[in-house]
């Protein structure tokens, strides 16, 4: 059975929320939900700052790109839940079996609370993910976002969506 709700109704039901609306529109639709609704909860963010309005490829949100990111305003404007920035630099069939990246990507998380870091650790390797970096604190999710102009380009002159970064140390 499906039932409609709103942005609240939503986060009310869920234990963990994932982020995945577009980034644009991603802030106004948190502030929907309410501060109190999602206390100590767990938001995966993957979604991203871009910036359609001069076609493809999109560019970076200039104020949320270098000294800001999507996911720190996310945390400002829900500063009672936790959230961790994640499986934005993927695209959706990647994100839930690394595999079909067709090697062993590298996954980035970022964020305020080592509790829920370790929440999503345990859902990323759900989805095959065995090689994860914690870029530390939710301003990583600076570099994580900065990721996607090169993503798209990938993208866009291989037309193959199924890859990922691999950081080889």
């Amino acid at each position: 059975m499906i039932k409609l709700g709103t942005f609240s109704d939503a986060a009310k039901f869920g234990e963990i929320i994932i982020n995945c609306i577009k980034g644009d529109a991603a802030l106004e639709a948190l502030k929907l939900i309410g501060a109190d609704t999602v206390r100590n909860k767990t938001i995966i963010d993957i979604s991203n700052p871009l910036d359609f309005s001069k076609g493809m490829p999109p560019s970076l949100k200039p104020e949320l790109t270098n000294t800001n990111s999507l996911g720190e305003e996310l945390q400002k404007v829900l500063p009672a839940a936790n959230v961790v920035k994640a499986l934005n630099i993927v695209n959706c069939e990647v994100m839930v079996d690394a595999k079909k990246s067709g090697g062993e990507p590298t996954m980035f998380i970022a964020g305020n609370s080592a509790q829920a870091k370790e929440e999503v650790k345990k859902i990323l390797r759900q989805f095959a993910w065995t090689d994860i970096i914690d870029l530390g604190d939710i301003s990583g999710a600076r570099g994580m976002e900065m990721l996607l102009p090169i993503w798209l380009r990938v993208w866009s002159t291989t037309r193959n969506g199924h890859f990922g970064f691999k950081i080889v140390r």
